[in-house]
């Protein structure tokens, strides 16, 4: 039995980075502001190693580019907007969509965020 369950976390380790890397491409983004006011824009995910990647949000004309990783269903970016720092919190839906939560630093509240692949 100890045997089954070391294989096992073995093919679990193997998994865990062509399972993130299957996020890379390219997306579309739709989300909405803190205000409520909606967003469009494409989004890029180029994995940098086996646990991170980077990420480059074009929406209007602004471009911000943050880190990101994945943990099991959750898919999370820091990034950087201006001179702010913000986080996204997205959940792996079917398909590879992207459904998120975000906050820039300083402000109240948060914005919502989905990413589609193209």
């Amino acid at each position: 039995m100890k045997r089954l369950h070391i294989v096992t976390l073995f093919g679990v380790m193997l998994a865990t980075p062509l399972a993130a890397q299957s996020l890379s491409g390219t997306y579309s983004v739709a989300g909405t502001n803190l205000d409520g006011s909606p967003y469009g824009g494409s989004a890029e995910v180029v994995w940098t190693s086996d646990t991170s990647c980077e990420i480059v949000w074009t929406t209007g004309g602004t471009t911000s580019q943050g880190i990101c990783m994945r943990s099991g269903t959750v898919f999370a970016a820091g990034y950087v907007l201006g001179d702010k720092i913000g986080m996204v919190i997205y959940r792996i839906q079917s398909g590879g969509v992207l459904d998120g939560l975000w906050t820039v630093s300083g402000t109240d509240g948060a914005g919502t965020e989905v990413l589609t692949p193209q």
